[in-house]
């Protein structure tokens, strides 16, 4: 990508699936309602902040980026906050552990990422370059528009409503779709944004894409159990995710990630 200087080799961000959740079909928002019941004991702190590091100063701009984007998408739009931490720290939604990957907390409305175990997954994934880590930053400020917009805690109440796993987890999918989605709009509207000091280069596109596809719930399960398990999804499918994150980016508003509708 275009970074109007920055550089941001070095860091893979492709785990927005969180191992977890993928591996064993948990409602990442059960996960996360438990968690918040955990007293943190021994983690260190979060520095949040812009990083001095050639790696965080590429996340920090990413970050800024989707802020300026989504600013002019939602009124009073307050961006999230960025927390690099390793291993494990303290998060109102509970000790956040590198094994989770990038996540968003909407408790304390931050995001929270592991450099160290992005660089595990980047060779593990086999999904590198700078738009795939973008698309994985974006996906998650993605849910922090869905809290703003009070997206998540009706899919929370719906949740607490359903009588069934499998309608729980398709509400899931539903929302991490959507955030896929946004990334994808965020992507399509970077360039103009930012004068094109943030901006697609050739074969950024298909980076995400294949980010997106590494990630899908198929993906992982086929990888880990050797069999897929469609009712355990709680992120969607690999085909699923590519085709949201292209239909944001050809969409270019945040009115073409109806994924609740979609799924009806």
């Amino acid at each position: 990508m275009g970074m109007g200087g920055v550089a941001g080799g070095g860091i893979g961000l492709i785990a927005v699936a969180l191992a977890g959740y993928f591996l064993f079909g948990i409602n990442p928002l059960t996960i996360l309602d438990v968690g918040n019941q955990v007293i943190p004991t021994t983690q260190e702190p979060g520095r949040a902040g812009t990083p001095g590091d050639q790696a965080g100063a590429f996340i920090d701009t990413i970050v800024s980026s989707t802020t300026d984007v989504w600013s002019n998408e939602v009124s009073g739009y307050r961006p999230p906050t960025l927390v690099l931490y390793e291993q494990a720290t303290g998060t109102q939604c509970g000790t956040g552990q590198a094994a989770m990957g990038p996540f968003y907390c909407p408790l304390d409305r931050q995001i929270y990422l592991d450099l160290q175990f992005f660089e595990q997954l980047s060779t593990r994934f086999g999904a590198p370059g700078d738009f795939a880590q973008a698309y994985v930053i974006a996906h998650e400020v993605g849910h922090h528009v869905q809290q703003l917009l009070g997206t998540a805690e009706q899919v929370r109440r719906a949740q607490g409503q359903a009588g069934r796993n499998a309608e729980a987890n398709r509400l899931s999918v539903a929302l991490e779709l959507q955030a896929d989605c946004y990334a994808g709009v965020w992507a399509s509207r970077a360039a103009a944004v930012s004068g094109g000091a943030v901006a697609l280069d050739p074969g950024d596109l298909e980076e995400g894409l294949r980010a997106a596809s590494a990630v899908g719930d198929d993906t992982l399960q086929q990888q880990s159990l050797g069999r897929v398990v469609p009712d355990s999804f709680t992120h969607g499918s690999a085909e699923q995710r590519r085709e949201w994150l292209l239909r944001g980016y050809r969409g270019q508003d945040a009115r073409a990630c109806d994924t609740f509708g979609a799924a009806r």
